[in-house]
Parts: structure tokens; C-alpha cells; sequence
């Protein structure tokens, strides 16, 4: 089966200082991994992404907000939130970012590319309804899971989050949706301090799994497999969505878990596995945090070959 490695020039326009944490090199990062290995190189269907429609945003956004967006571009840019800007190329950057989901979504629904990852920026997991927060303007992997129901017509979404931040975003976008289950493993007490385990969302379709740092690595992997089986017992999905966050791994200066870059490959080769006997193993993985751009290119190599 072809896997797509999916992403988009724009993304790097998406100014945010270097001494931003989510900065451009992160995506340098990634495609310096995969140029360096060869045999990964040309394993890959390599693909430029497109870029969402402000019709595509509103399937989980509100349409002022997304006019928001777009003005504080073409003005030139402005902050969003406290930890969140918009620069020139930040609507660009922003709707390529949410296409390649898009595009995703549209290969493994065609049968061209079952798989894929999306080296895309800014992240979506944090960003609301109505406005911007953590880093992230739109919900990447939120849109997408509406994209698939409301104009793919798919029946039932899964999406897993592994970054070490609560998707309180995603999970607020996708919530109401009782045919998409939503899987979060998150550091706690962290950033942005939701996420509790009692919070099940309003049709008990979410499975948040706070969880403490410096835990042993198999204690984090164990839980995260084992919540996804538990949304799945009685949920077959059509389609799984990964929100790829590697700040999860060892070592990030944004988080406190201890996973290893093994570790992601065991978890994307289960979620392939389970994938395959659901649906065809169709799987559409959206880059999310990681903010040590060395180890976040080695871990998406390893990623897209688990993928593979």
C-alpha cells in the first residue's frame, strides 16, 4: 500500500520569530529527515498539499473567526493570544496546512494513498471555535474528522492524540459529533489544564488519559493502546486520524513524558494494525508539537516508516 508524505511551501510562511518555539525549522526538520534516507525517500508518494477552502474551515469554525484570520494576515499580521501570532503568510501557512489534512483525507478515501503523514504548520489540537490558542489557527485534524463525515459521508471517525498537551481544541470541535471518538494522552497538571479522565464529553465519545511526567516509557504506550481499545469495543471507525505530537518524546523542552522514538514507531505500527482490520488501514497522521527540530525530524522518520 502507497503512503503520502503530504506537505505545503506555505507552511513555512508562517512567521513566528525563531525565538518562538513553533517556528519554521521544525519543518525544515522534518524534510532534512526524509531527504537523508534514501530508501525512505523513494518509498514515499511525495505531495504537495492544497489549501482549505474558508467553506472547508467552517465545517468546525466560525466563519467571523476565520475572517479574523485572514484580516490579521493581510494587514500584516497580529496577536492572536498570548502565546499565538499571525503574521503575512499566516493564512496561507494556516489553510495549506488544514488542506493537506484535507488531501489526507481525500487519498485514503480514494484508495491512491491509504496512508499518510502531513508535515504541516502551525498545529491545529489547541485552536478553538472561535479563536486561536496555543500555537494553533485552525483545528487541523478537527476539520478533517467533519470533512469526513459531512461531505465524505463516512460513518464513524477515530481520532488519537499523542502530544503531550491536552487537544482540548480538537476535543471541543468534535465533541457534539457522537460518531467521532476522540482518544487524548496528555501530561497533567500541564498546559492548558484540561483533560480531565471524568471529562467524557456531553455523548461519552471522548477518552482523555491525563498523565503524570518522568512515568516509566511502557506505562505511556500501554495506557494510550489501551484507551483506544476501549473507544473502539463497540466502534468500528472508517477512518483514524492521528494528531502526531512528538513534544512527548524525551528530552522536549516542552513537555515531561519520556518516550522514545521506538516507542512512536510501536504506536504507529499498532494504529496501522488496528487500522487494517477496521478499515482498510486507513490512516491520516497531522504533525502537531515537537519542539527539538532534530529529534523531531528522526521521529518522523521513524513515524512514516511505521507508516509504511
Amino acid at each position: 500500500m502507497t503512503t503520502a508524505f503530504i506537505s505545503h511551501a506555505d507552511c513555512g510562511r508562517h512567521d513566528t520569530g525563531w525565538n518562538h518555539p513553533e517556528h519554521v525549522g521544525r519543518i525544515r526538520a522534518v524534510l532534512r529527515g526524509v531527504g537523508r534516507d534514501p530508501e525512505l525517500f523513494m518509498a514515499l508518494d511525495h505531495r504537495e498539499g492544497r489549501h482549505a477552502t474558508p467553506d472547508e474551515l467552517v465545517l468546525a469554525h466560525d466563519v467571523r473567526y476565520v475572517e479574523r484570520v485572514r484580516a490579521a494576515a493581510a494587514k500584516g499580521g497580529e496577536r492572536l493570544d498570548a502565546d499565538t501570532v499571525a503574521s503575512e503568510g499566516s493564512w496561507d501557512a494556516a489553510t495549506a496546512g488544514v488542506g493537506s489534512v484535507l488531501d489526507g483525507v481525500d487519498l485514503a478515501l480514494s484508495d491512491v494513498a491509504v496512508r499518510s503523514f502531513c508535515a504541516v504548520r502551525p498545529p491545529g489540537h489547541h485552536a478553538l471555535y472561535e479563536s486561536a490558542m496555543g500555537f494553533c489557527l485552525f483545528g487541523n485534524v478537527a476539520v478533517a474528522a467533519h470533512y469526513a463525515r459531512k461531505i465524505k459521508r463516512l460513518d464513524r471517525v477515530l481520532i488519537v492524540d499523542w502530544d503531550v498537551h491536552h487537544g482540548n481544541g480538537t476535543q471541543s470541535l468534535v465533541e457534539h459529533d457522537r460518531n467521532i471518538r476522540f482518544v487524548s494522552m496528555h501530561q497533567w497538571p500541564w498546559y492548558p489544564g484540561t483533560g480531565a479522565r471524568d471529562d467524557r464529553g456531553p455523548h461519552g465519545n471522548v477518552w482523555n488519559l491525563p498523565m503524570a511526567p518522568a512515568l516509566e516509557r511502557d506505562v505511556y504506550v500501554s495506557a494510550l493502546l489501551g484507551a483506544v481499545d476501549e473507544a473502539t469495543r463497540d466502534f468500528t471507525p472508517d477512518l483514524v486520524l492521528i494528531s502526531a505530537g512528538f513534544d512527548s518524546m524525551a528530552g522536549d523542552p516542552l513537555g515531561g513524558f519520556t518516550l522514545e522514538i521506538d516507542d512512536f514507531s510501536r504506536l504507529t505500527r499498532e494504529l496501522v494494525s488496528r487500522a487494517e482490520q477496521w478499515c482498510g488501514g486507513r490512516v491520516v497522521s497531522a504533525l502537531e508539537g515537537g519542539y527539538a527540530p532534530d529529534r523531531l525530524g528522526e521521529v518522523s522518520v521513524a513515524h512514516l516508516k511505521a507508516l509504511l
